[in-house]
């Protein structure tokens, strides 16, 4: 077994593999111990008295961790709607729309490509169209962005579906500047910001989206299957989840009905977004605050990009400025065609040849639209410098050898 580089002094909270060199908390996150053990507190409260915690307890837990999640990321807690993931938030959003015969939906090749599927389907139900911008990679500036998406927009342009920051390629998208600009067209805008708390300091509010979804589960580091969904003031009434409960037909005057929708959608394990407060408090500890361990990842993130970019002598595929806490390289080969989604297995054979050989779990995969093939490295505290040495060091010997 190759000597493995050392992670951070931080990585004791976690349980990641230690004969792993962990590159990738962007795909899934990582709950460290902490977090887990205040879940657990919470089930263990749950299984006490299962009737008094769904029937009386759940909301004003609920309310108290809403609370914090809005404060953390700059809305109101009124517009917060608890969900399992970002995924079924777009799914939902799709659900409360009226499309018509001949709209268009507008979303770009670097968006997940669940929620590509997502509007395909919608638009293929109601006769609809998607459109996809190209956007360029490597990208020089948030004005390739901007105009990739500005370029594609049409009189009949309903909504268009915008990363806050894209799973494939890692870019910071200029997501201010372009709600102001659709919204100028009375164009809806929803913003899937998966990757977005915890990387940069996020304010949903000023962002004037008219939804805004979120993971929680990968950056704050809160229990899998946690994340939510804002709605803005305007689209509120007459909102409704996928699936209504039993109380869906109950009328609350002491509670709002949005509220009430989104708060219980059936039986299931609500710990996960009750330790949705415990793992903001946490997580903004290990350095002292939210805004250095923001700055301690974005600076750990260019300086690995720095690091491999140099070992293979290319070039950094973005300015900085569009770099949150991951960055995605662009590394010789043909990227294929899946982008990567195969099931059962890496997409690529460089990944695997980097898990089973160097013992290191990173992403390569493509963008399919523009035939590249990339590799993608994240930076949480648990990582250091001399992880991205050791990457450099074997992709390096993999390359060659192709």
């Amino acid at each position: 077994m190759p000597t493995l580089p050392n992670p951070s002094t931080h990585a004791h909270h976690w349980r990641i593999d230690p004969d792993i060199v962990f590159l990738n908390h962007g795909s899934y996150g990582a709950c460290p111990l902490p977090v887990l053990e205040a879940q657990r507190r919470y089930r263990d409260r749950m299984e006490r008295e299962l009737v008094r915690f769904f029937m009386l307890d759940v909301e004003g837990m609920l309310d108290t961790a809403r609370d914090a999640l809005a404060a953390f990321v700059g809305c109101d807690a009124e517009g917060i709607a608890f969900l399992p993931n970002v995924t079924q938030a777009v799914a939902t959003v799709i659900d409360n729309l009226e499309l018509n015969p001949g709209d268009e939906i507008l979303v770009n090749d670097h968006e997940y490509s669940a929620c590509i599927s997502t509007f395909g389907r919608a638009a293929k139900r109601a006769g609809a169209n998607v459109v996809r911008a190209t956007i360029p990679f490597p990208t020089k500036s948030s004005d390739d962005i901007y105009n990739a998406v500005m370029n594609a927009v049409t009189d009949r342009t309903r909504i268009v579906l915008l990363s806050h920051i894209t799973s494939p390629t890692a870019l910071v998208f200029p997501v201010d500047r372009l709600v102001v600009a659709l919204r100028a067209k009375g164009i809806e805008v929803l913003l899937d910001g998966a990757h977005a708390p915890g990387q940069i300091d996020l304010d949903v509010r000023a962002t004037n989206a008219h939804y805004y979804a979120a993971n929680l589960h990968k950056w704050p580091c809160c229990p899998k299957g946690s994340a939510f969904l804002w709605v803005h003031p305007e689209r509120r009434e007459g909102f409704e989840p996928l699936a209504l409960s039993a109380r869906a037909h109950l009328d609350r005057p002491d509670r709002d009905r949005f509220r009430c929708l989104f708060d219980y959608i059936g039986t299931d394990d609500y710990t996960r977004f009750l330790a949705v407060p415990d793992a903001l408090e946490f997580m903004g500890s290990l350095e002292g605050s939210w805004d250095a361990l923001r700055a301690r990842n974005h600076a750990l993130a260019l300086q690995g990009r720095t690091i491999i970019c140099d070992a293979l002598g290319c070039e950094p595929a973005t300015p900085d400025d569009l770099v949150g806490s991951m960055a995605t390289i662009v590394v010789p080969g043909v990227g294929l065609a899946s982008g990567g989604t195969s099931p059962g297995g890496y997409e690529d054979p460089l990944q695997e040849r980097l898990v089973e050989d160097h013992k290191i779990q990173v992403p390569v995969w493509s963008l399919p639209s523009q035939g590249r093939r990339l590799l993608r490295i994240s930076a949480q505290a648990y990582n250091t410098a001399e992880q991205y040495e050791y990457l450099a060091r074997a992709l390096k010997q993999e390359l060659s050898r192709e």
